[in-house]
């Protein structure tokens, strides 16, 4: 008499979509630099430093009940204002406003990089000449003038001002990049078969070219989000901005109209400036692990 015994089969594993894979790989390879993953540790201190502002602030960002232009002391780690508030306080909380201009212009600079420089490279003809004219344009001019000229003539629009100047004059070198590899890649095979397909120009481009340069369009945001963060903190050290919000460009602002240096408040203008370059430091080094996603002989070695 034989028995018969169930086997159960094993349960088959869960497939995971190529493009997560793909994002996994990419993601191991940022962290895999050394010089990305110092600039992410940067960059998430500042990012929980800005989340959690109202919990590590010892005070409001505006509270100006205290002694004008004190030293540091245990009440105040960084001394206080020439208007009575806690400098250690202004700067977490003006590490919110520095990142969100600082991304915000900065993807969209990107986006407006990718449909100009996509769209400039595929085409051909007369439509090729114009968007290319204005691309050279907007190169040729000097960036810091034309935001200069920009922002003071729409000035105390606030904070969408200051974004809306920063990508107007910021997103030129990126369609540049863009067009390039566009270029390199128009001749590849599968982009000469979708065209067999019956494929409009439109599909071609962002469906077959534009996942081809997630890199490429990694490293231009990073790069954008660098010089936006730089845009606006000049911007505001200059006055053209909203003086009335706490950010790190308001408070080097103040910090020079009250003649800081003068009267020995050395920290009121070295401890925004300090986490200006900090900031613009961590993205750049990212920016060093996203060259290697896109070209594998940058990438360091797995013992470095």
């Amino acid at each position: 008499m034989t028995s018969t015994m169930n086997v159960k089969t094993p349960p088959s594993p869960i497939a995971v979509p190529s493009r997560w894979r793909s994002l996994g790989r990419m993601v191991a390879t940022l962290w895999g630099n050394g010089k990305a993953r110092i600039g992410l540790c940067i960059l998430g201190v500042f990012v929980l430093a800005a989340v959690f502002a109202p919990v590590l602030a010892p005070y409001g960002p505006k509270d100006n009940g205290f002694e004008r232009n004190a030293d540091a002391s245990w009440e105040h780690w960084l001394g206080t204002t020439a208007a009575g508030e806690d400098v250690l306080s202004q700067l977490l909380y003006g590490a919110q406003i520095s990142l969100v201009v600082g991304f915000a212009a900065g993807i969209l600079s990107t986006i407006v990089a990718v449909l100009i420089g996509l769209s400039w490279g595929y085409l051909r003809g007369f439509a090729s000449e114009a968007v290319g004219f204005v691309v050279n344009l907007f190169l040729v001019i000097p960036g810091l003038p034309l935001m200069i000229v920009i922002a003071a003539y729409l000035q105390n629009g606030g904070m969408l001002m200051i974004i809306a100047v920063i990508v107007v004059t910021g997103w030129a070198w990126g369609a540049r990049v863009l067009r390039s590899q566009t270029q390199s890649l128009r001749g590849r095979d599968f982009v000469a078969s979708a065209q067999f397909s019956g494929d409009g120009p439109a599909r071609i481009v962002f469906r077959e070219i534009l996942p081809n340069m997630t890199s490429i369009i990694a490293g231009t945001l990073f790069g954008a989000a660098t010089a936006a963060i730089l845009a606006e903190a000049g911007l505001e050290f200059l006055g053209l901005g909203d003086s009335s919000i706490v950010s790190w460009g308001t408070m080097l602002y103040w910090a020079q109209n009250s003649n800081s240096l003068l009267t020995g408040q050395w920290l009121l203008l070295f401890a925004p400036g300090l986490c200006i370059a900090l900031l613009a430091l961590s993205l750049t080094l990212i920016n060093f692990g996203v060259d290697g996603i896109s070209n594998p002989r940058l990438r360091e070695g797995k013992g470095r």
